[in-house]
């Protein structure tokens, strides 16, 4: 029966049950592992690791769980932990064949582009599906130096979670949803439905950023797009009115 293990116990904690000597051995055997890894690694390919996609995702946590095991266990035979990596990649390599040549297949396996903006209208509803937030999309749209929603053309959820934004030409900006500075480092200006507005404002839907002029004695009704009741006032205040943008991107 084995002893029972004294908390605390500070030699244990520090360097374990096993003789110093082994300290050494652990240092060769991650040369070892980690050279191993590296050279399979590279013939996947950094792409694919860069990406991090939903298949290379579940290479990582296999390599990292096989990987660290040989490293410092003492009862992991080096072969053992070799067999397993080479399975890994394989497998990984067979599947990325596989979906190379099977459209279907990697739709269901990786996801597919989702369309986040469209004319400097949030698509909500696909926001939510994607479980992006509101404060992550502004994040990332700021990263690639958007100040406002009227300056995006288009933008995409990729598979792999990264943003992709494509902005119209500088002549073709239009009022958008300010997200710059970020709303918890400034309060932007709200008016919410049903109040009284500026005359020859023009307000961007919190929600979805559709931007509409004040109607009916300078009231601002709830968003036709989305329903929302919270507006602000649309960046850069000083454009043209250009009418219910609702319409267009409806149709």
């Amino acid at each position: 029966m084995d002893d029972p293990v004294a908390a605390f116990d500070l030699p244990r904690m520090l360097f374990g049950n096993e003789p110093p000597l082994f300290l050494a051995e652990i240092a060769v055997r991650t040369i070892i592992i980690y050279g191993y890894t590296l050279v399979l690694i590279r013939w996947i390919g950094s792409r694919s690791i860069a990406q991090l996609s939903l298949v290379e995702f579940l290479l990582v946590i296999a390599l990292g769980s096989a990987v660290g095991d040989a490293m410092f266990y003492p009862d992991v035979p080096l072969v053992h932990c070799m067999v397993v990596i080479t399975v890994v990649i394989l497998l990984d390599k067979a599947l990325s064949y596989i979906l190379a040549r099977n459209p279907r297949l990697e739709d269901v396996i990786e996801g597919k582009s989702i369309e986040i903006i469209r004319d400097g209208i949030i698509n909500c509803e696909a926001l939510e599906i994607s479980n992006f937030a509101h404060d992550e999309l502004f994040e990332q749209l700021r990263l690639k130096d958007v100040e406002h929603l009227g300056q995006v053309r288009a933008a995409y959820l990729e598979t792999n979670g990264s943003l992709s934004a494509f902005k119209f030409a500088p002549h073709e900006h239009r009022p958008g949803l300010s997200i710059d500075p970020p709303w918890d480092v400034r309060e932007p200006r709200k008016v919410k439905a049903g109040t009284v507005a500026p005359t020859g404002e023009m307000f961007a839907c919190e929600r979805c950023a559709n931007v509409s002029a004040t109607v009916r004695d300078n009231v601002l009704p709830g968003c036709p797009v989305c329903g929302g009741t919270t507006w602000h006032l649309a960046h850069p205040t000083n454009s043209p009115a250009i009418g219910d943008r609702s319409d267009r991107n409806a149709s």
